[in-house]
């Protein structure tokens, strides 16, 4: 069986609706399907249900949300004239986010968009006469529990549909934990091994690491307002159940070059589990490599266009966690926090490099940036013709004497702002085949990977019974793991709090650090330009347009507390 999906087919088949409440998708033509196989017109239900997933994990909408309101990232108003959006992104980072905000709201209609596309699939393979009717059905069902735990995670809420032609029941807490349960639980049987259908599809590996997830988060979602949670012994011992099951299944195994797994032929590598397929054919976006690096960096020696945009650095009290954790000895040692492509780094010689050589570094980037020299949109070049390499300046932004100098300062002052603040992150490799920056993503969004279940193990193990040598040997044994370069040393100890702050190391920019900030109790804290202490902060605004759009039947959509 194919492990790819028709996308162009399926676009072909089904409209972008608008984001209404009652979740309806419309068919456009139904005659198109006419003359197709009852494989490919299964196959073109199915696809929907995954084909907004690159949207929703785009810089300004899942991963703004996850990130930019935590202590790990920070958008100031570069310069006071970029990424200012009236103020949207110093509000999510405050706490301060309106039910307007342009973030939120596409974040949402990503969601209930693509639970319309499940319900629409559920349905359409009800007369399905493929072979593989059953096992889509599944898919599209357990992709439709996948966007309403999302939902739940960020809005505190979940649709219950299984018509299109009806109105979707609102349910919440413990009911909507038990719902997305019993749904991932009915698929579970069905879904393929990981081995027949890749991280780009759900899988069986897929479902199980979903249910630790959610019950590993279940005492937030049952009471997300209070003033601790009740981690129950039975919840965690089901997190340790399906951990147990995907780390002894063989399906994943955890990779020995950490920025393999964000790299642009990551969707081969042994650690995803679950992951937006990024495929060049399947015209994904590269904004994870492309939001956090200098407009002045331009990664690829085949395209002098495509360069970043200087959008949001780590926090200097992020960065001052791995600062405590190594003391004397620069942070740089973990093979997590970089990787250094360029030598001209530690060799100021290396001032020519060959166009197949030229690669910017990865992980967290400090200090003075090194790249290839632009004049009046071309490269310069030496005089045997290899891409001239040194230290960049902000051209682009008419401020030659500027230098991309990336200081741990990053604040809302004037000082803090400028083009230059806060430490960068490349994480995600810069896309090979992306001649504008923007576009042709290669890399797969992590949803989920192999190195989660060993620290979400570790944490209910933690949690449940103080089980300190449990969970230190889960976290070393995802330390040991990284053997390209020479490994993180084993910590000797675990508590809480160093696993807050080992998962702060292991899935940085991973959009993990919001429920993380959360579930640890972290998340009502001070941190650079952030002191808002209030509890609602921990869900989002529901769009007022979605609440709008649902004011022909009063009191159904009602907007969550303090907002």
């Amino acid at each position: 069986m194919n492990k790819k999906l028709s996308l162009i087919l399926a676009a072909g088949l089904l409209a972008f609706g608008n984001a209404c409440t009652d979740l309806k998708e419309e068919v456009l033509d139904e005659t198109l399907s006419a003359n197709l196989s009852p494989e490919e017109a299964a196959n073109g239900l199915l696809a929907p249900t995954y084909a907004l997933l690159p949207n929703l994990f785009q810089h300004t909408t899942y991963f703004a949300l996850q990130e930019i309101s935590t202590d790990e990232a920070i958008l100031p108003y570069r310069g006071g004239t970029d990424w200012g959006d009236n103020g949207i992104y110093l509000a999510l980072h405050a706490h301060n986010t309106t039910s307007t905000d342009p973030n939120v709201n596409n974040t949402w209609n990503q969601l209930v968009q693509s639970i319309s596309r499940c319900i629409t699939a559920i349905e359409g393979l009800k007369t399905s006469t493929s072979a593989n009717a059953a096992l889509y059905t599944a898919e599209a069902r357990g992709m439709r529990a996948y966007y309403n735990m999302v939902l739940l995670d960020l809005f505190g809420i979940v649709f219950v549909k299984d018509e299109s032609s009806a109105t979707s029941t609102i349910i919440r807490g413990d009911q909507a934990v038990k719902y997305i349960e019993s749904e991932l639980l009915a698929v579970e049987p069905v879904v393929q091994p990981k081995s027949v259908v890749g991280p780009g599809r759900l899988n069986q590996a897929a479902v199980w690491s979903l249910l630790a997830r959610l019950y590993l988060n279940a005492a937030v979602y049952r009471n997300i307002y209070g003033a601790t949670f009740d981690f129950k012994a039975e919840d965690m011992d089901k997190v340790i159940s399906y951990a147990d099951k995907v780390i002894n299944s063989g399906q994943a195994k955890l990779s020995p070059d950490y920025f393999a797994i964000f790299g642009n032929n990551n969707h081969t590598n042994e650690e995803l589990i679950f992951a937006v397929d990024q495929r060049a054919e399947l015209n994904g976006h590269n904004r994870m490599a492309y939001f956090s690096i200098s407009g002045d960096q331009f990664p690829l020696a085949a395209y002098p266009a495509a360069n970043g945009t200087d959008g949001p650095g780590i926090t200097s009290d992020f960065y001052q966690t791995w600062v405590q954790a190594y003391g004397a000895v620069d942070p740089s040692r973990d093979p997590r926090f970089y990787q250094q492509n360029m030598s001209i780094y530690t060799n100021a010689a290396d001032t020519c490099v060959a166009d197949a050589d030229y690669k910017i570094n990865r992980g967290i980037l400090r200090g003075q940036q090194y790249g290839a020299l632009r004049v009046n949109g071309a490269f310069l070049r030496c005089p045997d013709g290899r891409l001239k390499v040194g230290k960049l300046t902000y051209l682009t932004r008419n401020k030659p004497d500027l230098p991309v100098n990336f200081s741990e300062l990053i604040d809302f002052t004037t000082a803090g702002s400028n083009y230059n603040t806060g430490y960068r992150v490349e994480k995600y490799e810069f896309s090979s085949q992306s001649n504008t920056g923007r576009n042709k993503g290669e890399a797969d969004i992590v949803i989920v990977r192999l190195a989660d279940l060993y620290l979400m193990r570790a944490e209910a193990k933690l949690r449940k019974s103080n089980d300190a040598a449990g969970a230190l040997a889960d976290v070393n044994t995802v330390r040991a793991s990284r053997t390209k370069t020479m490994p993180p040393p084993a910590l000797t100890t675990m508590n809480l709090d160093l696993l807050f702050r080992e998962r702060g190391f292991e899935f940085y920019w991973e959009m993990l650090r919001r429920p993380d900030m959360i579930r640890f109790g972290k998340y009502e804290g001070k941190w650079t330009e952030k002191t808002n202490s209030d509890v609602k902060k921990r869900l989002f605004p529901i769009p007022q347009t979605a609440i709008d759009g649902a004011s022909n039947e009063p009191g159904y959509l009602k907007q969550n507390d303090g907002y």
